[in-house]
């Protein structure tokens, strides 16, 4: 009998862990960054021989925030009567500049560790080389990044990929499987990257509320090829890697037809969701290159309207 792992969407209860072997999951994060980052940078310098600049139009002068002065800011960004009031200098945003910035939200919930196979990637590393690679990319072209609910406004230089890093190889066992809502700019643009297998409601919900801020966006989807097919025989026990349980199937092949079906309709209705809303929506199977996902979700950033 063998043990498959797969988040059961709809649960989200998980038990209590040895603090040993979280902060051992923590250290095994880590020590993956650099390979992967290696990997995202090559990744990220294929691409680039293929694509285009993006185009980058204004909207607009309308103030939208001061923020900490960053090494690499011009001085004359600087406003001198808000900085006089504070410890620190700051430097005026507008609008359009905030606009012309990209959000990256990464999951890193439970559900994102499963491999079906000891060649393929699991889901949190490919999503994670997808993450820094998109990063290196929009980069090169002069964007300016940063995570979501991560409180750190965006920027654009070396420094922001080594925040990135940081950050990403801080391994959080209590992740939330969706994003948070942060106040963006209108315009702003967001780019979430998941496996997806909430309920479509709660997904729906999340773009709702970017959607009702004049935000729009892109989610890609990594899924480990199993996921879609469940190629397993026999009697197989599924694990919930979110605490929701186990369940024992005695012959797989007498329920696979009808799981394909559920994981084709909760696919089409997250495309549907995203596309009513403005929203693109990827897929991308671990088996497949990265350079392809890559290259999608870069093309999609360059078409959305209004950028």
């Amino acid at each position: 009998m063998r043990s498959f792992g797969l988040k059961f969407a709809g649960f989200s209860d998980r038990g209590a862990e040895n603090p040993a072997l979280i902060r051992q999951r923590a250290e095994e994060a880590a020590a993956r960054l650099p390979p992967l980052l290696v990997a995202a940078e090559r990744i990220a310098a294929t691409v680039a021989q293929g694509v285009h600049g993006r185009r980058r139009v204004g909207q607009g002068e309308a103030f939208w925030q001061f923020r900490r002065y960053q090494q690499g800011d011009p001085v004359q960004r600087i406003d001198w009567r808000q900085s006089a009031k504070r410890e620190h200098l700051y430097v005026r945003e507008n609008e359009w500049e905030a606009a012309q910035s990209v959000w990256l939200w990464l999951d890193r919930s439970a559900s994102m560790k499963f491999h079906s196979d000891d060649r393929l990637p699991d889901k949190s590393d490919r999503a994670a080389v997808l993450t820094l690679a998109l990063s290196s990319l929009l980069i090169r072209g002069g964007e300016r990044i940063t995570l979501l609910g991560s409180g750190v406004p965006p920027s654009n230089g070396r420094a922001v990929m080594d925040r990135l890093v940081a950050s990403i190889s801080l391994q959080d066992e209590d992740a939330e499987s969706k994003p948070p809502l942060d106040q963006l700019p209108r315009y702003a643009r967001v780019v979430m990257i998941s496996d997806f297998l909430t309920p479509p409601e709660e997904i729906e919900q999340t773009l709702r509320g970017f959607a009702s801020l004049g935000v729009r966006g892109h989610l890609l989807q990594v899924f480990d090829p199993a996921e879609q097919s469940l190629p397993f025989a026999g009697r197989v026990r599924f694990e919930g890697l979110e605490g929701e349980g186990a369940a024992l199937i005695g012959r797989v092949e007498a329920v696979r037809a009808e799981y394909v079906q559920l994981m084709e309709k909760h696919r089409r209705a997250i495309e549907d969701i995203a596309r009513r809303l403005g929203w693109t929506c990827i897929a991308h199977a671990t088996d497949q290159p990265p350079q392809s996902a890559l290259l999608a979700l870069y093309h999609a950033l360059a078409e959305t309207p209004g950028t």
